[in-house]
């Protein structure tokens, strides 16, 4: 069984920090890209950032200089630090395994909260 667990999520003041984490578990072959997204109420939901198996990333614009993606893969664990956080980080914030096309998973979400 596949399992994607976050942890890390939070309520945080505004240029606060926060480490998200996101173990996987369960799959079977290797996994390619690592990311998280975002989705704020009555938003789509949107990347935040992602890295390949060879550690090539991919921020958001919004997010650049201010977050930090990296993973472990021996661990099949991807990790993002917040620093700087603002009130429009608010959002649920889902991480995403890709082995394939048609292999994809998703994590169930953890809540990210920031007060201004």
């Amino acid at each position: 069984q596949v399992q994607l667990v976050e942890s890390g999520g939070g309520l945080v003041q505004a240029g606060g920090s926060l480490r998200l984490s996101c173990a996987a578990s369960g799959i079977r072959f290797s996994i390619n890209t690592m990311g998280w997204y975002r989705q704020a109420p009555g938003n789509r939901r949107e990347l935040v950032a992602s890295i390949t198996s060879g550690g090539s990333t991919n921020y958001a614009d919004s997010v650049k200089g201010r977050f930090t993606i990296s993973r472990d893969n021996a661990k099949n664990t991807v990790f993002l630090q917040m620093n700087g956080l603002k009130p429009e980080d608010t959002a649920v914030y889902y991480c995403k395994a890709v082995v394939s096309r048609e292999y994809t998973y998703w994590g169930q979400g953890t809540q990210v909260t920031v007060s201004s």
